[in-house]
């Protein structure tokens, strides 16, 4: 789990840093502590420095195993449900066990023909016991803090690979509902076409081919160039102007740059639901305008065409498409304020928002 922004940032470095040194900064503090130990014996209760150095070499050894033994351990806790309190209780009973090993060690080795240092021994024990507690219970804490945080973060992860597949998954339905119908439609027409104008059925089987093999090419682009897209969208008009002839008439209105992009299979299915509801029960010539604009950073995809409100309550859909488009921008964007609707008497207007990213 990153941490991207700000002073996050900053302690997701640190800490990684940490963790990559870990075993020359472990390295390095038990050096420092051998040193500071053999500085306060030969400062303080002018200890020689043949001995000082024989008690902090054994004191360094002995803290080291006892901190290994802890860190171990927590490290096999099975569970992160109170693992702090369990490595506080660990580092206080091993630092009085590293305390009790350093006192018999020196009591019965170096202290026996030394009335100096057996003295020293024997007051120091107290404060030997509350280093060695401080020192593990830091050293625990950390420890048991990062299991747990190693076990939140591993959690974390999975859930956001679980949520990207679910997502990924839900994106791919919502393309392959995008068709069917069209297809259904394309095809009852080739059947009509067969009897009576068999090369115009042969038009259009051609045609639906075109258009099937770029939708293919497509399919596993997440976002395409503008212009491929119209390319698609030329062939999908193509195909119904086949099935209505010169009544179908579409004109584009283009404002943009050639880096515009935008999700593959968005503006298909909005315009077949203009032609739906701009054509069917009517006669005459029928005009579906389409408006295309960089705005700022977004592209601004406006499509309008003839609209009555008897004839669309009359007409039974799916009422897939909108919906589809709606919940593909969400997954895709996070944004609920892409699509958008209006309409008046006669007319009905789909506006449709693409971020982009270059902007």
């Amino acid at each position: 789990m990153q941490l991207q922004y700000g002073p996050y940032k900053i302690l997701d470095s640190v800490l990684s840093m940490v963790n990559r040194y870990i075993h020359w900064l472990a390295l390095t503090f038990l050096t420092i502590m051998f040193g500071l130990h053999v500085w306060v014996l030969v400062s303080i209760p002018h200890i020689s420095l043949d001995f000082a150095i024989k008690d902090s070499g054994i004191t360094v050894i002995t803290f080291a195993l006892y901190t290994w033994c802890v860190i171990l351990l927590i490290r096999a806790y099975p569970t992160k449900v109170a693992i702090v309190s369990y490595a506080a209780i660990l580092a206080l009973l091993f630092a009085s066990m590293n305390a009790a090993t350093d006192w018999l060690i020196f009591k019965y080795w170096l202290g026996r023909n030394n009335l100096i240092y057996s003295t020293w021994l024997q007051h120091s024990l107290s404060m030997r016991m509350i280093t060695h507690s401080l020192l593990l219970l830091w050293v625990a804490t950390y420890v048991a803090l990062k299991k747990k945080t190693d076990s939140l973060e591993d959690k974390f992860l999975k859930q956001a690979d679980a949520t990207s597949l679910l997502r990924e998954a839900e994106l791919f339905k919502l393309r392959q509902q995008l068709q069917p119908h069209f297809l259904y439609n394309s095809l009852n027409s080739i059947s009509a076409l067969i009897m009576i104008q068999p090369d115009k059925a042969q038009e259009m089987i051609g045609k639906l081919s075109d258009f099937l093999r770029s939708s293919v090419k497509s399919e596993a682009q997440d976002l395409m160039p503008i212009a491929e897209e119209l390319n698609y969208i030329e062939s999908y008009l193509a195909i119904e102007a086949v099935r209505f002839g010169d009544r179908l008439q579409v004109h584009f209105e283009k404002e943009y740059t050639d880096n515009a992009k935008v999700p593959p299979f968005l503006m298909q299915p909005i315009l077949e639901n203009a032609v739906k509801y701009g054509l069917y029960g009517k006669t005459g010539n029928v005009i579906i305008t389409v408006h295309i604009a960089l705005q700022d950073n977004m592209l601004v995809i406006t499509i309008t065409n003839p609209y009555d409100e008897g004839q669309t309550r009359s007409s039974k859909g799916t009422g897939f498409g909108l919906e589809g488009i709606r919940r593909r921008l969400y997954l895709l964007y996070a944004r609920t304020d892409l699509l958008e609707t209006q309409k008046t008497e006669q007319l009905f207007t789909t506006i449709l928002k693409i971020p982009q990213a270059y902007a």
